[in-house]
């Protein structure tokens, strides 16, 4: 009985293994936390393009937009770790776990949760104004604003999210009044925009550059510590003395915790092969985005330091209540 019992064992156990070996199984699914037209949204759908023909099985992009991103966010995180559930996200995944805490809430999802996959890109915001706005520069912006404080509105995609936290850094280093417009997600934050609904945005350039080209956006300032290639003649936050307003939108891909390394491990490897696809570069090139391809490890280190930074421009913010 002893010996069956332990050949059962064995059997099950290398039944086990060839399951994981399979990987994957069935199609997985690409969690976008943001609508249709952000960077989350650009990039997720080209990567998943190029993943799926490493892994042989359709990766489907899936947005679950809501607070900001919060609520794809926590939708991956709290997802069922086989390998099946994978998530593009933004840097402002590190932003609402302490958000909660703020409200006395219980976090809807942790950052232990997840794990990193790769990173993929890493953009500095920019800032552009729609074209009604009577100035040209930063500096004119910030005399026309202090001349009308709480007047000017700039949208973002929710409260707490990417395009919210860059804004608060200029907001605070320049000591300015500005209302502020959440919606769901860049695409929606970036029509508020072109519908002259609010005078400003925060945004990755490959949002917004197209409309930029087409006059209907201006731009003024760059995020980065490095001015953006496809704007060489738009000055850095740093350039004109925003030593501390600096800020980048990344995307890049996790999975939840516990997903099985076989997994994680296959889905690096097709990360790594899909950035380096032709297809994906023209893509990426398209959108004038520059590809910041980082492996897990790598990735891990470059999301702490990151982290660090947003939840120090989060506590400065404190709560911040949604009027709707």
């Amino acid at each position: 009985m002893a010996r069956f019992l332990i050949g059962i064992a064995f059997v099950l156990v290398a039944f086990a293994a060839a399951a994981q070996e399979g990987y994957p199984t069935r199609p997985i699914s690409m969690i976008v936390p943001f609508p249709p037209g952000g960077v989350a949204d650009l990039t997720g759908r080209p990567i998943a393009a190029q993943m799926e023909k490493v892994l042989k099985q359709p990766i489907v992009p899936v947005n679950r937009a809501g607070a900001g991103g919060k609520v794809g966010y926590a939708v991956a995180a709290n997802s069922k770790p086989d390998g099946h559930t994978i998530i593009m996200a933004l840097s402002s995944v590190s932003i609402f776990p302490e958000v909660d805490k703020l409200f006395n809430l219980k976090p809807a999802y942790t950052l232990d949760q997840l794990v990193p996959i790769a990173l993929i890109s890493a953009d500095p915001t920019i800032l552009v104004v729609h074209p009604s706005l009577p100035v040209k520069s930063v500096k004119e912006l910030v005399a026309f604003a202090k001349a009308r404080p709480g007047q000017l509105t700039f949208s973002s995609s929710g409260i707490y999210g990417t395009l919210h936290i860059a804004m608060e850094m200029f907001v605070h280093a320049a000591n300015l009044k500005f209302k502020h417009l959440p919606t769901t997600g860049a695409g929606p934050a970036i029509t508020a925009l072109l519908g002259g609904h609010v005078e400003m945005l925060a945004s990755g350039p490959a949002a917004v550059i197209a409309h930029v080209r087409a006059g209907k956006m201006h731009p003024l300032a760059g995020w980065g510590a490095k001015r953006v290639a496809a704007l060489p003649d738009l000055p850095t936050f740093r350039e004109l003395g925003y030593k501390d307003v600096e800020f980048y939108i990344w995307a890049g891909l996790y999975a939840p915790r516990g997903t099985p390394e076989v997994a994680m491990k296959a889905l690096r490897e097709a990360a790594r092969k899909a950035v380096e696809a032709p297809e994906f570069k023209a893509v990426m090139t398209k959108l004038e985005t520059q590809i910041n391809y980082l492996d897990a490890p790598e990735f891990q280190v470059f999301w702490d330091r990151d982290a660090e930074r947003l939840l120090r421009t989060v506590r400065r913010v404190g709560k911040v209540e949604d009027k709707k």
